[in-house]
């Protein structure tokens, strides 16, 4: 199924968090909450990532996730990740979003075992083979524990549907090798607070955390970082952005949106916990700051 979206109109995808309740189950009336909230701003959606625990969570969890939003018939774009390590699970869950009314798919680098070229080339044709959603390919060393080479891209160019580039290394040098080895890929910035330097760079937009609290306030920090008219927005946005990564992600964005009255509970799945982050000082000096942006 292709997407009923053109893509191109959304240079913000929000990587929504799984909220839980106080059994640690997914709440699922705060989802439906938050997807909303999203659609009001006219974010693409994106589900299960990393920010949204996905790994955390059990099969049943992750379809059920997806039948839920599906069932609640947005007017803006799915998107839903794929990571992992084993092929043959992955693989299976394409076949699954291949069933639903979703519009773009996240393929993540195989976690753990750091292969090659040929290795990560092989991984992502499989996948990309296995569907005719638009995707995204997630480069994300410091999660992975490998970076996609330029010349994987090089190698996946065949594949029509090979829409986006989620750079998430941090490194400017990096999305600028991405750029010349698939010049028609459309690199989003996965890095909040880079922003407007990738921007600059060519970048087509956003795949935000921050988005998750200040739906709107980001995706017009995205509009302005585009027009590239605002040289400002960098020293504006680091310091409140930083703040939701002084411990692993998603802790401080889940804590701040509980303080916010978003989510019921801060709770995460284990290993992760919001008790990394007993002082909130910084995360709401930030929601005072982005809130009074525009």
């Amino acid at each position: 199924m292709k997407s009923q979206y053109d893509l191109s109109n959304y240079p913000l995808w929000t990587a929504l968090v799984t909220p839980f309740d106080a059994n640690n189950q997914v709440d699922y009336d705060t989802l439906h909450s938050l997807v909303n909230e999203q659609a009001q701003a006219n974010n693409g959606i994106l589900l299960l990532g990393s920010t949204g625990e996905g790994l955390a969570l059990s099969s049943a969890e992750h379809k059920c996730i997806v039948e839920t939003v599906c069932n609640m018939q947005l007017d803006v774009p799915i998107m839903v990740a794929v990571g992992g390590m084993n092929l043959q699970d992955q693989s299976e869950w394409v076949a699954f979003c291949n069933s639903q009314p979703i519009h773009a798919l996240l393929l993540g680098s195989p976690l753990y075992t750091k292969p090659g070229v040929v290795g990560q080339t092989q991984w992502f044709d499989t996948l990309l083979s296995a569907t005719d959603l638009p995707c995204m390919l997630y480069n994300v060393p410091g999660r992975s524990g490998v970076s996609i080479t330029p010349q994987v891209l090089k190698n996946l160019a065949h594949h029509t549907n090979l829409w986006a580039l989620k750079e998430a290394s941090g490194d400017i040098g990096v999305f600028e090798a991405f750029r010349k080895a698939n010049p028609t890929l459309a690199i989003f910035s996965g890095d909040d607070g880079l922003m407007p330097y990738f921007a600059q760079a060519g970048a087509a937009g956003l795949v935000s955390v921050a988005a998750n609290a200040w739906p709107k306030q980001t995706a017009e920090f995205v509009r302005r970082s585009l027009a590239g008219t605002f040289p400002n927005l960098f020293t504006t946005w680091t310091d409140a952005v930083n703040s939701l990564f002084s411990v692993a992600n998603p802790i401080p964005v889940k804590v701040l949106m509980h303080v916010q009255g978003k989510l019921s509970t801060p709770n995460l799945r284990p290993p992760l916990t919001h008790l990394e982050l007993p002082c909130t000082q910084a995360i709401d000096r930030a929601n005072t700051t982005i809130l009074s942006w525009n």
